[in-house]
């Protein structure tokens, strides 16, 4: 259900240290929690309500938020960076939290705004693998980090056989009455079921490293500089929680390496560009500064593939349930992003040999 519309003023009025509310605006650019850009006396910040129906237990989402930007912190500090640009900056409330539940029970969160634009699609390789450079490092930066300090936010996030159940129970229940309209992707999901367990699997005997990992790596999650040439910070960090580097990798070039975005109805204009999955996958290991293994940069192709299955199932997934995780704005609208996903799928498979052979390159 539509959380009420909140009262902004009285939300901030717990973040003293803002000051008064002078306007606010909302960001809709996300799919899960509600935003908005402040401007009070005391500066310029970001307001988000988490998202109950995501994140069940909001305090470990922030508890976790909390310990990583104050270490994201202090490297960037002893690296002589600025940390008011290079990564977020929690307010503390009048409570003394860095978090306020309002009477609705929901959980709210205040940041320092930074200033820079993100995009939605990159304007170029170039652009694409800066990302990936920024979200390397932000690995890289964390190597360090205590990982037994993290709650697992969403169990099994990225465990795509649960993924799949998940799906298979949805088709059982099919709540929304929708199944009919969505048995041709079906069969496209069951048909791949028997590839989607290699990371699970290599983290479970130990051949994929364990690490901490932001897992939502989509391009507007990476803050640039207004010129939009230089990446600044790494957002949204709700999801970080231990896991594989592949994740991390696979979620962006699903995305960002889609001829088109996630909502598009006509799909013979969706491919997958191979450019920028080259220019990423140079700009991650570069930011991951020798950190990652062998094994993990030959299964980068794989990881694409998966993430991109895994996204298409899950849309699919809240589809048959009725819409209920997903923010849409039409009925068809997961519908139609779960078409997108495997439209994209399929043109990863016809040119994984040709991205397969780029990595290796890259080994050599």
């Amino acid at each position: 259900m539509k959380p009420v519309e909140p009262n902004i003023r009285n939300v901030l009025n717990h973040f003293s240290a803002c000051g008064e509310l002078l306007s606010y605006s909302q960001i809709k650019t996300g799919h899960i929690n509600d935003t908005y850009k402040i401007v009070a006396k005391g500066g310029t910040f970001l307001l988000q309500r988490i998202s109950s129906a995501a994140f069940k237990n909001p305090i470990a989402v922030m508890e976790n938020i909390i310990g990583v930007t104050h270490f994201l912190n202090l490297k960037l500090q002893e690296n002589g960076e600025d940390p008011l640009i290079g990564c977020l900056n929690l307010i503390q409330s009048d409570t003394g939290d860095f978090y306020y539940f309002d009477e609705h029970n929901d959980c709210w969160r205040v940041y320092l705004f930074v200033d820079g634009r993100t995009f939605d699609s990159p304007e170029s390789p170039e652009q694409f693998g800066k990302a990936g450079e920024a979200f390397g490092r932000f690995q890289c930066l964390l190597s360090e980090y205590p990982s037994e300090t993290l709650y697992e936010v969403i169990p099994h996030f990225h465990d795509t056989p649960k993924r799949f159940r998940d799906l298979e129970r949805a088709v059982e229940r099919n709540l929304s009455g929708r199944k009919e309209n969505a048995k041709e992707i079906l069969e496209d999901a069951y048909a791949r079921k028997d590839k989607i367990s290699k990371i699970v699997d290599g983290l479970a005997d130990g051949s994929i490293p364990l690490r901490i990992t932001h897992n939502d790596t989509k391009l507007n999650n990476v803050m640039f500089d207004l010129s939009g040439t230089r990446a600044l910070c790494v957002l949204d960090l709700d999801t970080i929680m231990p896991g594989s580097a592949l994740y991390d990798f696979g979620d962006a070039i699903r995305f960002g390496a889609n001829t088109c975005g996630e909502d598009e109805k006509d799909l013979s204009k969706i491919h997958f560009d191979l450019e920028m999955f080259k220019a990423y996958a140079k700009g991650f290991i570069r930011g991951a500064n020798g950190t990652l293994t062998e094994q993990e940069i030959r299964l980068f192709p794989y990881a694409g593939w998966l993430l991109t299955y895994e996204c298409g199932i899950r849309f699919l997934t809240d589809y048959l349930n009725g819409d209920i995780y997903f923010h849409t704005d039409y009925p068809e609208h997961n519908l139609v992003r779960a078409l997108d996903q495997f439209a994209l799928l399929k043109d990863m498979e016809a040119k994984e040999k040709e991205a397969q052979d780029f990595i290796e390159s890259l080994l050599k």
